[in-house]
């Protein structure tokens, strides 16, 4: 065997395509093991895909900007040694699992072939043509599909949401032809309005980034899916903040970290999402997925003002200083563009912080496929009432406001709002004598 085929790598359970955001090498370039060959972007987290053979670059089968599904191959590797050969037979792919994603591709054949790129102004992605040759969809049907990608594409969600209305323009006809008993209506897919909006002369026009849209989609689709309610209470989390400043600056010289109030909170919510089980869960059409482990994802602003979310895994087995490790690598890494694929995946619950900008309360959009989303506001000081042995008195105490957003489906009122006392309830009960 003579050549290595780079293939394009799993990178997360639901991710079935990548797009190819740029290469670093050419055809005819000489690589080394290790070298990096390009880079991909999902709509979880941007990656560099390294070369894992030497030799040179014989083939490149993708430009930048295209979508190629999983497990199909990008690039030829003519290997360190070996003699430069047309034969395909000679062609290897190298491990044994990538084989299998390989041979569980999607296979398009002639119902929407290759050629449909050379013959229309429309690129269809190998995910796109492999849906629409398992759908029946022909070449001239598949050029109708209105595409809400750039300059047009057709994307997998208008392939998904032409197939379910595709499928209902059908039923009728099927029932005439054939009476029978009438099955229950399909629910409608859900109808995208467009808003007309009008540009004057002294408006500035900025394109969303790539990003930015994914962010935008995946929250439309958040509100489309879930049910959304929010909860809030008020948490006193004086003792929480005083010994934070007692011993931040012996713990920076013990551990070599930053002590801030997130791994705090961190370990209130690992808690609280093992007291409820039922928060810590996903929807799959009627199945409610109890998930084994709390994997607890912060949601970190980017310097480019987008969002992302790393996730601290197995949170409610790591300890204070075990969580603030976490919280702090993985935000470093995030702002800078450091994050792997695994940094990113299989989040249960995810927290994100308001108070950071100064704001006391908000109502988060939930990150699917969770359940619910916690928001945390900024910690002020009020006047409060203190419970004494010898009476009320008014006392300084530092509050902060806690809102739950819960997907109405399976988390109801009574869940939600004990859940999320029980979180206000950790952290008022922080022990403040609590030695590093």
């Amino acid at each position: 065997m003579s050549t290595f085929e780079i293939l394009m790598p799993k990178m997360g359970e639901s991710v079935e395509e990548a797009t190819i955001t740029k290469w670093f090498v050419s055809e005819g370039d000489t690589v080394q093991e290790d070298d990096v060959l390009l880079e991909i972007a999902t709509d979880k987290v941007d990656s560099e895909i390294p070369s894992p053979v030497a030799g040179t670059v014989k083939e490149i089968k993708y430009a930048v900007d295209d979508v190629v599904a999983v497990g199909l191959p990008v690039a030829v590797i003519l290997l360190e040694g070996a003699e430069d050969t047309d034969t395909e037979a000679a062609s290897e792919t190298a491990p044994a699992a990538e084989k299998t994603e390989v041979a569980a591709a999607p296979v398009v054949d002639s119902v929407v072939s290759d050629s449909i790129n050379k013959t229309s102004d429309r690129f269809y992605s190998p995910l796109v043509r492999s849906m629409a040759k398992q759908e029946g969809i022909m070449a001239d049907e598949l050029e109708k599909i209105p595409g809400s990608g750039k300059d047009g594409r057709v994307t997998k969600s208008d392939m998904q949401s032409y197939i379910a209305n595709r499928g209902q323009q059908a039923a009728p006809a099927q029932a005439t032809a054939a009476p029978s008993p009438a099955p229950a209506p399909a629910a409608a897919a859900p109808k995208e309005h467009k808003v007309n909006v009008s540009v004057s002369a002294n408006d500035e026009i900025i394109e969303m980034g790539r990003m930015r849209k994914l962010i935008a989609d995946h929250m439309v689709m958040s509100k489309q899916v879930s049910p959304h309610v929010t909860s809030v209470v008020e948490a006193d989390v004086t003792n929480m903040v005083l010994w934070r400043t007692k011993v931040k600056d012996d713990y920076l010289k013990k551990y070599g970290e930053k002590i801030t109030y997130m791994p705090i909170i961190t370990e209130a919510v690992a808690k609280s999402l093992r007291d409820f089980p039922g928060v810590n869960a996903s929807v799959d059409g009627d199945k409610i997925i109890l998930r084994k482990n709390v994997n607890i994802g912060m949601a970190v602003s980017l310097p480019s003002g987008d969002l992302i979310v790393p996730v601290i895994k197995k949170a409610d087995q790591k300890n204070l200083v075990g969580l603030t490790g976490e919280v702090n690598r993985l935000a470093n890494e995030a702002r800078g563009n450091k994050l792997s694929p695994d940094d990113i995946q299989d989040g249960t619950f995810t927290i994100t912080n308001f108070g950071s900008f100064k704001n006391i309360i908000g109502t988060p959009i939930i990150n699917q496929p969770q359940v619910a989303i916690l928001a945390t506001g900024s910690i002020e000081k009020k006047p409060a009432v203190i419970e004494t042995p010898t009476g009320d008195v008014i006392g300084i105490r530092h509050k902060m406001f806690l809102s739950l957003s819960y997907d109405h489906r399976i988390v109801d009122g009574a869940l939600g709002g004990a859940f999320l006392r029980r979180i206000a309830d950790y952290l008022e009960a922080f022990d403040i004598n609590q030695e590093i």
